[in-house]
């Protein structure tokens, strides 16, 4: 799937990237610009939704200082707001629809803007950085554009974006789902990860091991765990890569005409800075000067016979045909490191090394030596073993209930499979959605009354489909729960969470 011009009736949602400290002087409002969505929207229609945006953001910094804006609520339209780094703002605009499926949580959309910024930080390093490197906007501006555009496409349904809605409420963006696994997994398991640092001799070697598109074990921050984790669901697990393969036929009809349109909204773009700076030089393209990485493209990522995943996205080698290793930059080191791929049936396992611990190339060559003589056959045995007690899609299925399990101190979750979700009905699922929209507001006024940001809920609805709608949390976990067909007291649906509490959450949500 390439990237798409604006004229294709995704208007209902428009999302932009803009630089506070940037543009503040009059007749130079456009250098705050560094994405917008529709890119070929005329550049006024830009400016007004940023400058709406500005001024929502500075109208509210004045009642709380403290606290960002995060969402405003219009009659046609939600503003969701998110300061991704200092003074660097995304928001998202979308409108309503009272008769579409498009009903949706605030705090969930956010979650798509904190995604594409930390997998942006991830590859590109910190917006602000690439600001400071072209004092014209233009290097930030085109990295910003391939990035946000391959992202977008993820969730682009024919001429329509399709955003998380209530049918989602069951689900957590940025969190891990973790696969359970046995004690003599788990000990095959621990032995791989040492082969795999040993074979990285005096190097500091981290590494995350994944089953089908479930995390194992990793040894990295919580957040680059996060980050890695989404994006190897997105483009490096088996299932990732088939639906890579499927999708390459359209995408390959359309990169074509993708890359025309990109290259005309980068040129506005340009042309608008000469107006400005008088300089051609203000055009993105101009920094166009070597490939520039597309982590999001669909269809780039394969399987090479030596079981590593290869692509071209980071370009070749001077001189060679040999694509360039991957790099990504951590967020706990703030190291850049090589990303290395190893793939065995459903088993994935993602090495990082330091750039500047090896000899590059050849130094990334000698360490998939060593992997493959000294870790693979442990890969195997684990992949065997992982198979051999999973128990497929849904192995996490509770017969009667239909749940999702979040626990924010680890940043994992658990939930009902989602062929199981699709079997609740729209008014369950709309009401589930419209209790966690409260529950997201007590959560954000306990973190901004400086109570720690947990605080012990519980809310309890009978929907008019005579569904129960549960929502416990406490101690940093939060359960959710939907019950159709259910008896039609209080009491039985407090006494089904208590049991499901007791049997899978190791009496959590207990009220004892």
């Amino acid at each position: 799937m390439g990237l798409t011009s604006g004229n294709d009736g995704s208007d209902s949602m428009k999302l932009c990237v803009f630089d506070l400290r940037r543009g503040q002087t009059e007749g130079q409002e456009l250098d705050k610009i560094l994405f917008f969505n529709p890119a070929d929207l005329p550049l006024p229609t830009q400016l007004s939704v940023i400058g709406l945006s500005e001024g929502l953001i500075t109208f509210t910094r004045i009642f709380s200082p403290d606290a960002p804006c995060e969402v405003i609520e219009a009659e046609m339209h939600s503003h969701v707001f998110y300061e991704a780094e200092p003074d660097i703002w995304m928001v998202m605009v979308v409108e309503k629809h009272k008769e579409s499926e498009e009903i949706w949580r605030a705090d969930a959309l956010r979650r798509v803007l904190k995604e594409a910024h930390s997998l942006f930080v991830m590859f590109h390093g910190s917006i602000r950085s690439l600001v400071d490197k072209d004092s014209t906007g233009g290097l930030v501006r085109t990295h910003l554009y391939y990035f946000m555009m391959d992202f977008l496409s993820d969730f682009s349904m024919g001429k329509k974006f399709q955003l998380p809605n209530f049918r989602d409420s069951l689900r957590e963006r940025g969190t891990l789902q973790m696969l359970t696994v046995g004690r003599e997994a788990a000990i095959e398991v621990q032995c791989l990860v040492r082969a795999l640092e040993s074979c990285a001799g005096n190097t500091q070697c981290f590494s995350l091991t994944m089953f089908q598109d479930l995390l194992v074990s990793t040894n990295l921050s919580p957040i680059d765990t996060v980050n890695l984790f989404t994006y190897a669901i997105l483009r490096l697990t088996p299932l990732a890569l088939s639906a890579g393969a499927r999708s390459w036929s359209s995408s390959s009809k359309g990169n074509t005409a993708c890359n025309t349109s990109a290259g005309a909204v980068l040129a506005n773009y340009g042309s608008v800075g000469d107006q400005y700076h008088n300089s051609h030089d203000t055009s993105p393209l101009r920094n166009h000067n070597h490939p520039l990485a597309r982590p999001l493209q669909h269809s780039k990522w394969s399987k090479g016979k030596d079981g590593f995943l290869v692509t071209d996205i980071w370009g070749v080698e001077v001189n060679s045909l040999v694509p360039k290793s991957p790099t990504v930059w951590l967020h706990q080191t703030e190291e850049k490191m090589y990303l290395l791929a190893y793939q065995h049936r459903g088993l994935t396992v993602i090495i990082l090394i330091p750039v500047s611990s090896v000899n590059g190339e050849q130094g990334v060559a000698t360490v998939k030596q060593q992997i493959l003589e000294h870790a693979s056959l442990k890969m195997f045995k684990v992949e065997e073993k992982l198979a051999r007690g999973w128990g497929g899609e849904n192995a996490y299925h509770v017969s009667g209930y239909r749940y999702l399990l979040v626990d924010g101190d680890r940043c994992t979750s658990r939930a009902s499979p989602p062929g199981k979700v699709t079997t609740l009905t729209k008014e369950s699922l709309v009401a589930l959605s419209k209790l966690r929209e409260e529950i997201d507001k007590e959560k954000s006024k306990a973190k901004w009354d400086n109570e720690g940001g947990e605080k012990d809920l519980e809310l309890c609805i009978r929907a008019k489909n005579n569904a129960w709608l549960i929502a416990r949390l406490t101690r940093g976990k939060e359960l959710y729960m939907v019950l159709e067909k259910a008896n039609e007291t209080l009491l039985y649906a407090s006494d089904a969470v208590e049991k499901f509490s007791d049997r899978y959450c190791n009496g959590s949500f207990s009220l004892d």
